[in-house]
């Protein structure tokens, strides 16, 4: 279970500067998978062998550059329910502006620990200019430069220090976890409901240490999962029911809590960049996805044609990952609501399949005999031996004698006939190549 930090401040103090100082350490594991973008709102940050992930809020305002202050105390309204630690971030080469003391006056309310972090501290004659920063009453600044990076390995270990020990929930392990994601308003609370029904006394719930994850244990018609529900209990804020922003860091807890995401999208309104950007958490987190079109009945034409056009809309957008179920459904009418657990539960058993090894031998040899990697500088690559390894999600190996050659593409081509041979749908796969 992650602890979660968010990086506020008013533009131009460096937010996304530090944010990909925090996450550089991870950026090589990130971008070795195909496909994953470097969004750079949300990562995942390591040290001293413990982990957390980090979200920039400056990244997922659209034109950050002339946020009005409106928006900013949104922001940080919303990273204050959500987070376990906030970075508060401002200019010492500016000093202390009336936008600051706005930020800070929110901050001082919130119970959470907060660290003042002073950047664009290049020399140390500027450590002097960052005292007017205490008039924040938010203890001493700690002094920073995300550009050359000097100061930050203080910080992080200020950050372990301040970062709350969670301790595991009393929840069962070996059971599926289920989380339901999307955008406000694309159905979730209403497919929840549906799913168990108005007799919740058949279900236990067990309250996260996470700030508010709720494991409802749902087993009946032969299934049995722990739904991750972050709708439940929802402080009612004014503040967040207008910010797409909020969505998308009330999802990150799901995401991280499950093992398989069942991410809903609006019939009505189609794919949005938001859609994306919860895709892309789930795709960074490596977990398995189901994607459910809710409101269907709200929709007028329903042909066949309709119907392809949608699924390979979403598919598109989506790639190179899409080998994922799609459903049509409705929560209100419960159409197809029974469809989508059963595909949950499928593709949790994808996920956690073993090949044996003679049988991934025999099937891929022949295939990759037929076509080999394509040779580089004349030298011929040979796969002799493959494997899958035990990890989170099937991970499998391809022994060759030069594997540094062997290039995304051909990553790709494995990939997919690994697919082709063995129902992995839904959830996604590593290939590596490694010296035999």
């Amino acid at each position: 279970m992650g602890n979660l930090v968010a990086i506020v401040g008013r533009p131009n103090v460096g937010k996304s500067t530090l944010f990909n100082r925090l996450t550089k350490s991870r950026n090589a594991i990130v971008s070795d998978e195909a496909g994953t973008t470097r969004d750079r709102q949300y990562g995942k940050c390591e040290w001293c062998g413990k982990e957390f992930s980090v979200v920039d809020t400056g990244g997922w305002v659209v034109n950050s550059d002339d946020i009005f202050e409106e928006e900013i105390r949104k922001q940080v309204l919303v990273a204050t329910e959500e987070a376990n630690l906030l970075l508060f971030m401002v200019d010492v080469t500016t000093g202390l502006t009336s936008l600051d003391e706005d930020v800070a006056q929110i901050l001082r309310g919130s119970k959470l620990p907060v660290i003042l972090v002073a950047n664009k501290t290049d020399n140390n004659a500027q450590i002097y200019d960052s005292y007017e920063f205490y008039k924040l009453g938010l203890g001493e600044p700690i002094c920073i430069s995300s550009m050359s990076g000097s100061g930050t390995g203080d910080l992080l270990d200020l950050i372990m220090e301040k970062l709350p020990n969670i301790e595991g929930e009393n929840i069962e392990e070996g059971i599926p976890r289920f989380a339901v994601v999307g955008r406000p308003n694309a159905g979730k609370s209403s497919i929840i409901n549906a799913f168990i029904g108005e007799d919740r006394n058949i279900v236990t719930e067990i309250a996260g240490t996470t700030r508010d994850s709720i494991y409802t244990r749902y087993d009946k018609f032969g299934f049995d999962f722990y739904l991750v529900d972050t709708a439940g209990i929802r402080r009612k804020n004014k503040v967040s029911e207008n910010l797409e922003f909020y969505s998308v860091m009330r999802s990150i807890r799901a995401i991280e809590n499950s093992d398989v995401c069942i991410l809903m999208i609006d019939a009505t309104r189609g794919i949005e960049s938001q859609d994306m950007n919860i895709f892309q958490i789930i795709q960074r987190n490596q977990k398995s996805l189901v994607v459910v079109v809710n409101k269907w009945d709200l929709v007028e034409d329903k042909s066949p044609i309709a119907i392809k056009t949608f699924e390979n809309a979403i598919r598109e957008r989506m790639a190179p990952f899409t080998d994922f179920p799609i459903i049509f459904a409705s929560a209100v009418t419960k159409q197809r609501i029974f469809k989508v657990l059963e595909q949950a539960k499928q593709v949790y058993l994808n996920r956690t399949s073993k090949i044996g090894t003679t049988k991934l031998n025999e099937t891929m040899l022949p295939l990759i005999e037929a076509f080999p990697p394509p040779s580089i500088k004349g030298k011929y690559i040979k796969i002799k031996y493959c494997s899958q390894v035990p990890a989170q999600i099937p991970t499998f190996i391809f022994y060759a004698n030069l594997p540094q050659y062997v290039k995304e593409p051909y990553k790709r081509f494995l990939e997919n006939k690994i697919r082709e041979n063995w129902p992995l749908t839904g959830t996604p796969i590593n290939v590596f190549v490694r010296q035999k």
